[in-house]
């Protein structure tokens, strides 16, 4: 079992000082997946806090303590989709974001983050997730499979998908991709 497998089994023991050190550990990029998928760094803070309240309840019925980190994602998956689909009922209360000009800073070869998430925000969800999830959280295929719960294939083409689509955004919005 690995040091986050251990680190839950000290929680679930009830170790006060091992749940801090799995927050610190894992906090910043639960935060950067969700902060990928709503778009808005205070809706990920509000939206990361609940998905944290999830563990704290369930972390005692977490069976497999070495799963923690898909298990944790899909927490946090679940969270932005309640999100969302309350957003979507109700259009009113849906978040505009605004879209910031980047100068050219003469590294035409090189993306900026801002280009980059700017890029993310204009894919459809379900790509958007894939992206963050693989490239920028490091998971590895059948991770990402269990965090979306569908066959390793699957994730397979939604990245290949998403990678075209992402490429073909970039190119309209004249970035060298």
């Amino acid at each position: 079992m690995g040091n986050d497998g251990l680190l839950v089994v000290r929680c679930q023991l009830g170790e006060r000082e091992a749940f801090r050190e799995l927050v610190a550990l894992w906090h910043p990029p639960l935060w950067r997946y969700v902060r990928g998928m709503v778009g808005s760094s205070y809706l990920a803070d509000d939206l990361v806090q609940e998905a944290w309240i999830a563990v704290v309840r369930g972390l005692p019925r977490l069976r497999q303590p070495e799963r923690f980190a898909p298990w944790l994602f899909t927490i946090a998956r679940r969270t932005v989709t309640d999100h969302l689909r309350q957003t979507y009922r109700a259009p009113d209360t849906a978040m505009a974001e605004a879209t910031a000009v980047v100068a050219d800073d003469g590294l035409s070869g090189v993306l900026t983050t801002m280009q980059i998430e700017t890029g993310l925000a204009a894919l459809p969800p379900l790509e958007r997730e894939v992206l963050i999830l693989f490239h920028l959280e490091d998971m590895p295929l059948a991770s990402c499979a269990e965090v979306l719960g569908v066959p390793s294939g699957t994730v397979k083409s939604r990245l290949h998908r998403a990678r075209r689509m992402l490429r073909n955004h970039l190119t309209e919005k004249g970035y060298e991709a």
